[in-house]
């Protein structure tokens, strides 16, 4: 059986769609695929166990031409096509199959401010903007409905497809799920906060890309009325410069770390008292499942797949967005004699659901559908 990965990034490059690839596709080989990726970027392609084909991002209706070249052949060879982002030239005489973790026409129109930064991606679904942004979403949902199927990490992502108008038979959900942590040991929060050299003092922790729509202005602004509580912001993004003035007054208690190295990550989870995502919108965060899995709570906005992963005062907090003053105060419950503990105590409750093994079985047997 031959799988044909159509992607727009891939692995060594950061993102959701990179990670999960590099992540599945060894344990899809095992299950007797026979994978090969095309995507653009310039990393190495030697060193994985299947044949990886890079189209270098150059002017893109040239890197366009290529990539459709590139596909086409790979595709002579393929039983089943499974791309990963839209806008792809995908050849339509074998089955294609797409995952969707978001929507691709509602980032873009708010990075090319076609529509104002501040949109919310819930209400880009239903209220009508300007030209651009009226292509975009007809685009968007004319390539999506043209596939065989659609594969979502979220039954709120399932909905938001129905609404572009693809048959809700046409889509399986099949939650993200993480592989066994790259090294063995887990650490109590105390030994990793020693061997960080972090000081007691409390410690709220984010990692993302740095987009406007990941709510970290909002974290920083509430710090104003938590005092005695430090912020640590993980990621790289365009939105740095303006985060960094934002969190001038507050240089003291909030550090920008740029991007860390999972292991890194991981042992800053462990060390932190929650980790937060004031995002306004998320499929299903692989942060959320990593930081619950090393045991720390967590603190979320209550948009996106973010209910399907939080269990509100069990395993830490869902605030609305965007309230800052709700934001506030849930941070001052969280901050509260024994919360912490209490979450922390929680943090495997519900984590069945978001098994690898589980992941792997769901989405073999959906592209064995297809064949």
């Amino acid at each position: 059986m031959n799988l044909l990965i159509a992607a727009g990034i891939f692995h060594p490059e950061p993102g959701g769609p990179a990670t999960y690839l590099h992540e599945i596709l060894p344990a899809l080989q095992e299950q007797g695929w026979s994978v090969h990726v095309v995507t653009y970027g310039n990393a190495v392609s030697e060193g994985y166990p299947y044949p990886i084909t890079r189209i270098p991002r150059r002017f893109l209706p040239l890197r366009r031409y290529d990539y459709a070249r590139a596909l086409a052949a790979a595709s002579q060879h393929a039983d089943l096509i499974y791309a990963h982002t839209i806008d792809l030239p995908l050849p339509k005489h074998k089955p294609r199959l797409i995952k969707i973790v978001g929507d691709q026409a509602w980032e873009r129109c708010v990075r090319r401010r076609w529509i104002p930064d501040n949109t919310d991606i819930d209400v880009f679904q239903k209220q009508a903007f300007g030209s651009l942004a009226e292509w975009q979403k007809q685009s968007r949902s004319r390539q999506v409905q043209a596939m065989n199927g659609v594969i979502v990490p979220a039954q709120y992502l399932k909905q938001m497809v129905v609404g572009w108008g693809v048959p809700e038979t046409k889509i399986q959900v099949i939650y993200n799920a993480l592989p066994p942590m790259p090294t063995p040991q887990f650490l109590s929060q105390a030994q990793a906060r020693a061997a960080l050299g972090w000081d007691a003092t409390p410690v709220l922790l984010t990692a993302a890309r740095l987009t406007p729509w990941k709510g970290i202005d909002y974290l920083i602004q509430a710090l104003n009325h938590i005092p005695d509580v430090r912020l640590i912001i993980a990621g790289e993004g365009d939105d740095l410069p303006r985060l960094q003035a934002l969190a001038a007054p507050l240089a003291d208690r909030v550090i920008f770390t740029g991007r860390l190295a999972r292991e890194t990550l991981y042992h800053y989870m462990q060390a932190a008292d929650y980790f937060v995502l004031y995002s306004g919108y998320e499929g299903l965060p692989h942060t959320l499942l990593e930081s619950l899995r090393v045991g720390t709570p967590v603190i979320a906005s209550n948009k996106g797949g973010n209910p399907e992963v939080v269990q509100h005062n069990r395993n830490g907090l869902l605030v609305p967005y965007i309230q800052q003053e709700a934001l506030v105060a849930a941070l001052q419950t969280a901050f509260q004699p024994g919360k912490r503990q209490q979450f922390a105590s929680n943090t495997h409750i519900g984590m069945e659901r978001f098994a690898f093994a589980t992941m792997v079985s769901a989405t073999n047997a959906y592209l064995r559908h297809y064949l």
